[in-house]
């Protein structure tokens, strides 16, 4: 059950949700699937807020108010919202202030990025952030100063994007560059 208050769904969409409140669309249910578990670690708001957006877009669409969005394929706002990430590389960015600030919708800025880059923003910013650190890491800077210089919410969540983008923990990789 997922409880959805009417500054995403609108009043008017009250009535349809109870009239229809089982969903059907396969796309959905995955992407609400994909929503709880970036909800599970709370370093990754990016990654929910994205997720969010997304499956808030598509349930206005089952309830029968598609977002006035338009195509995302070659969209301008995608390089404006790398250019945002990319100023905010540490602190961060949620795309609802993305969003104020470009004048678009917190899912078509997901959509026009990913369709411009093939990645998510949330990826992407990630991969800025390791790559920043692999130079500090080599450098001999430690693991835990390294995560919170870079951006990450602690050394754990950095080990485990590090390892998924590396293929080896932060220390192995420093460790690794040192005795080569």
């Amino acid at each position: 059950m997922l409880y959805v208050g009417t500054e995403v769904l609108g009043e008017h969409l009250i009535g349809p949700s109870v009239d229809r409140p089982d969903v059907v669309d396969t796309s959905l249910v995955r992407g609400f699937r994909s929503l709880h578990r970036a909800l599970v670690d709370r370093g990754d708001a990016l990654e929910a807020e994205s997720r969010f957006a997304l499956v808030s877009a598509r349930l206005l669409g089952h309830f029968g108010d598609e977002p006035a969005d338009e195509d995302p394929k070659g969209d301008p706002v995608a390089e404006d919202l790398r250019d945002l990430l990319d100023t905010r590389l540490v602190e961060g960015i949620t795309l609802a202030e993305a969003g104020r600030t470009l004048e678009v919708s917190p899912a078509h800025l997901v959509r026009s990025f990913t369709s411009r880059f093939g990645i998510s923003p949330h990826r992407y910013l990630v991969g800025r952030r390791i790559e920043g650190a692999r130079g500090r890491l080599l450098a001999g800077q430690p693991v835990a100063r390294v995560a919170a210089d870079v951006g990450f919410y602690d050394q754990a969540h950095f080990t485990k994007h590090f390892k998924r983008h590396v293929g080896t923990t932060p220390a192995a990789y420093a460790k690794r560059d040192r005795a080569a």
